[in-house]
Parts: C-alpha cells; sequence; structure tokens
C-alpha cells in the first residue's frame, strides 16, 4: 500500500476508492460506502489492509457530515457531491472502525510497525467520537 501520511485519504487505496465513488452515479454512492462498512463488520478472521483504508475513508465521509466533523479538504478525496447520508451509517461505521482496530487487522499491524501507529489510532479514535456523538471514545483503544 503506498501511503504518504496518517489521515484517512492518505493511501493509494482510499484515493482507489475516491475515484469509485466519483465514477459512480450520485444515487449509488451511499450504497458504495455501507457496502464497504458491511463487508468488514462481517469479516471473519483476518482483515485486509485495504478494506481497513475503504472503511477509514468511509468514516471519515460520514463524520465529515456529523456535529465536530472535519471536512475532506485533501485533493484525495471524493470531488463529486456526495449526499447527506443515512444516520445509520454512524452506527455501521463505528462497528467497522472497530473491526479495522481489532488485533486480526493487517491496517492495525502496518500502522504499529511505525513511528506513526500511535497518531493514526488517535485520528481513527477522534473519528470514532464524532461518529458517536458523544465527546467521548467508548470503545477499542
Amino acid at each position: 500500500m503506498g501511503t504518504w501520511g496518517i489521515g484517512p485519504f492518505e493511501n493509494d487505496t482510499a484515493a482507489d476508492f475516491s475515484y469509485t465513488l466519483d465514477e459512480a452515479a450520485e444515487d449509488e454512492r451511499e450504497n458504495i460506502v455501507r457496502a464497504a462498512l458491511i463487508r468488514t463488520i462481517e469479516t471473519d478472521g483476518y482483515l485486509d489492509s485495504n478494506e481497513g483504508c475503504e472503511v477509514v475513508a468511509s468514516a471519515a465521509l460520514i463524520a465529515a457530515q456529523c456535529p465536530g466533523g472535519e471536512p475532506i479538504t485533501t485533493a484525495y478525496g471524493p470531488d463529486q457531491p456526495l449526499p447527506i447520508f443515512s444516520a445509520d451509517l454512524r452506527a455501521l461505521a463505528v462497528l467497522a472502525l472497530d473491526r479495522v482496530l481489532a488485533a486480526d487487522s493487517e491496517l492495525v499491524e502496518l500502522w504499529d510497525d511505525t513511528e506513526s501507529g500511535l497518531p493514526w489510532r488517535r485520528g481513527v479514535r477522534d473519528l470514532r467520537v464524532v461518529l458517536l456523538g458523544t465527546g467521548v471514545d467508548q470503545g477499542v483503544s
């Protein structure tokens, strides 16, 4: 995976995911995000880093529409307008992020092998806080 930073869209997989969203019909964009979340939640065993990257990107897109969420300003995020996401995607995104942060996740292993592992985890936890809307992280460390 080509990675140039810890942000949700600072890797090749997330940039490709953005392109997929841009190329999809506007009414299919939410379904693409939903499918990425559900696919990860339902994954048994070891989670591939590409799936994890898509989940983190999806969660960032959903969180951007929440109170306290950061807008997506990177050139690697989607260029085309996104729909206002259904409220149920917040809970799915939290579950999917928890799966990405689990011990049997390649993305966690890759980040934990770098000096940026802790800041990356902090960024994912920050997304969870926004998605939960509580101001306090209530999940996986």
